[in-house]
């Protein structure tokens, strides 16, 4: 059995509120269910009926975080070449680390686990597409993994947020760096 679809104002005032939260949980210490609601435009029974509690808001959020970060992937190489996809993507990547930072401040370690799960490897997938595509064109190192990058990343969930912006982007420029293919290299 099927499960019955969603109205579309249903599912609309759930993206809305996804995304409400994702703008907040960026912006705020601790995320408050009744801001997430009036900006997203809604009550607080219709918030309360897409999303029982403040952690699976917050679950969500992480998991739509995730699914734009690995659709985006092969939109950027069909749009850009490999090594210019690659850099698309990191930023993409700081703005999913600030998400991942709120959301995992705001949730039990079990919580944690389990979304890290979901994470992983779609994640890892969408990074093998473009590295694939970056060393098929010659742009990027052929000693590189998807592994040596997902713990390079990894370190833009720990950047405390009053320095953001300027040290996310600056520490993804010096990894792209040392991704790129030299001449030199074999």
């Amino acid at each position: 059995m099927t499960p019955p679809r969603r109205r579309a104002d249903a599912t609309e005032n759930r993206s809305r509120i996804i995304e409400a939260a994702q703008a907040l949980i960026t912006r705020q210490d601790e995320l408050r269910l009744n801001e997430v609601a009036k900006r997203a435009g809604v009550g607080q029974g219709t918030l309360y009926r897409h999303f029982p509690t403040r952690e699976d808001l917050l679950a969500e959020v992480y998991r739509h975080d995730v699914d734009e970060l690995v659709v985006a992937a092969p939109t950027l190489l069909a749009e850009h070449k490999p090594f210019e996809a690659l850099a698309l993507w990191f930023r993409r990547v700081a703005d999913y680390a600030r998400v991942k930072r709120g959301v995992f401040s705001a949730v039990t370690s079990g919580v944690q686990r389990d979304l890290s799960g979901h994470s992983l490897g779609p994640i890892g997938d969408a990074l093998q597409t473009l590295l694939a595509a970056g060393k098929a064109d010659g742009t990027i190192r052929s000693d590189v993994d998807v592994r040596d990058v997902i713990l390079l990343i990894g370190f833009l969930s720990h950047i405390e947020e009053a320095e953001a912006d300027e040290r996310a982007h600056h520490v993804l420029e010096l990894i792209l760096d040392g991704l790129r293919r030299r001449a030199d290299d074999s």
